[in-house]
């Protein structure tokens, strides 16, 4: 499958974004991934901040392909993107998904459901996505990347 039949599928529609929203998003992106390593945050808080600066590279992945992630199953979407974006393995999509999971139980059912294993792995999946991220901008999408964060 391909975006374009997401597109067909209503699952996305084509955006336009920009230099500044890419940055925007990295910005975010970053933001959490300094968050998410404060001293003394539960592993709840962790893993939430950490899924949240994946997920803006997520969506800057899929905006810089020229699409938006429609509102239904929203992060599911955007997280299933990597693959068609950037050619993220499907393991660790899979991976980031679980985790989407985690913070969903976290965020709206249930108190203390994170381990400290896992939000650890999450803040490296986050890390490591971030790095991937900049690489494939500057080789895939040059024309989006501002000046001076090549």
């Amino acid at each position: 499958m391909e975006l374009s039949d997401w597109l067909r599928l209503g699952w996305v529609r084509e955006h336009q974004t920009s230099q500044q929203e890419i940055a925007d998003l990295l910005a975010v992106s970053e933001r959490d991934l300094t968050a998410c390593r404060l001293e003394g945050l539960g592993a709840d808080w962790q893993l939430t901040i950490a899924y949240n600066a994946a997920l803006q590279v997520a969506t800057a992945a899929l905006a810089a392909c020229g699409y938006r992630a429609e509102r239904a199953a929203h992060h599911y979407r955007v997280i299933q993107s990597l693959e068609l974006t950037m050619g993220i393995d499907t393991a660790l999509v899979d991976q980031l998904d679980a985790y989407r999971r985690k913070r969903n139980q976290s965020a709206y059912e249930r108190a203390g459901i994170a381990s400290q294993s896992e939000a650890d792995g999450m803040v490296e999946l986050a890390s490591q996505l971030a790095i991937a991220f900049t690489g494939w901008l500057n080789s895939q999408h040059p024309d989006l990347v501002a000046p001076g964060k090549e």
